[in-house]
């Protein structure tokens, strides 16, 4: 596996090195000499962790431009090109030099065919794009549920990634930070420190069938920015939902619907379950764009409770014809 699959840490130089000795030594002195250090009922006073709240990621675009497109075809490198372009281009969402992150679904070791996953050539078409608009690199993650390293490797999305200029930050443990989400079930929770060392943020979710929400899409596919115990969620899995599509504004989202897991989700295993839409969604209401995608489930948006619950709370609407829309062939 590359290099680049594994966190980043700079090497020590010799005067790090020895000043870490040197403080280690006088810590290690001050503990084995130091009995009331060791036997003190006073307790002990520990650094307070820093709590993180997420920054907006949205662009703050305005103009007449098309706030939802459909396109259909069999190229995702030219379809992601033909939505973005619809959308005002990509240079509407970024500025030159910002650092932007892909959160697609990456959280299962499977490969691209099962549906399971974002399609890998996608995730690389945006990544070109996003470096072709002036950003000043690309990172692409998730927090998966498999062994990270099997996931982005066996999905494809890691090699596409870096094949297309960007780079994988794999979570470690230590990766995950507290933060504040503000919401009605989800309060302080650890969060990939990742989101909170960009600029931009592209929400990149498959469609899929899920075994408890009905689906999962775009909003639910912000459960992958969680460490923790995320099964906890489950018993109020619709609240959580919209609580992470409260706290996490991105800058746009780019639904995946060339293969969808129509049924056993959100693990899949079988290439009977998947059927081929060749279509993408983009724009930057979550709650439309996954209230167009759950046609691809014979869902009904309207029977959703996390849907209901993020219109009501102003993140979006379910009547995505109401939108400026357009739907294309390329």
């Amino acid at each position: 596996m590359s290099s680049r699959y594994e966190r980043r840490e700079q090497p020590l130089s010799r005067r790090d090195f020895v000043r870490r000795l040197i403080e280690t030594s006088a810590v290690a002195t001050a503990f084995l000499g130091g009995g009331y250090l060791l036997y003190s009922d006073e307790p002990v006073r520990r650094k307070r962790e820093r709590i993180y709240t997420f920054r907006d990621y949205r662009a703050g675009i305005s103009g007449a431009y098309t706030e939802m497109v459909i396109v259909h075809g069999n190229n995702p490198g030219k379809m992601a090109r033909a939505a973005i372009e619809r959308l005002g281009g990509m240079k509407r969402f970024l500025r030159p030099g910002e650092r932007v992150l892909i959160k697609p679904n990456a959280g299962w070791d499977r490969q691209p065919e099962l549906a399971a996953t974002t399609n890998p050539y996608l995730v690389g078409a945006v990544v070109r794009l996003c470096l072709e608009a002036g950003a000043g690199e690309v990172w692409v993650t998730d927090a998966t549920i498999n062994d990270p390293l099997r996931c982005f490797k066996r999905t494809l999305i890691g090699p596409e990634t870096e094949k297309a200029g960007g780079k994988v930050m794999i979570n470690r443990e230590d990766d995950f930070v507290l933060t504040d989400l503000k919401g009605e079930v989800l309060k302080v929770w650890p969060v990939s420190r990742f989101y909170h060392q960009v600029d931009r943020v592209i929400n990149m979710p498959i469609v899929k069938h899920h075994s408890l929400s009905g689906c999962t899409i775009a909003m639910k596919n912000w459960y992958g920015v969680l460490g923790g115990r995320r099964n906890r969620l489950h018993q109020e899995i619709d609240t959580s939902i919209a609580d992470l599509a409260t706290a996490i504004k991105p800058t746009l989202t780019i639904v995946d619907a060339i293969r969808v897991l129509k049924r056993n989700g959100p693990t899949g295993g079988s290439l009977s379950d998947v059927s081929i839409e060749n279509t993408i969604i983009a724009g930057t209401d979550e709650v439309a764009l996954d209230s167009y995608s759950t046609g691809f489930l014979d869902l009904n948006a309207h029977a959703l409770p996390f849907l209901e619950i993020g219109e009501k709370r102003g993140l979006g609407t379910r009547r995505w014809k109401e939108l400026n829309h357009e739907e294309i062939w390329v």
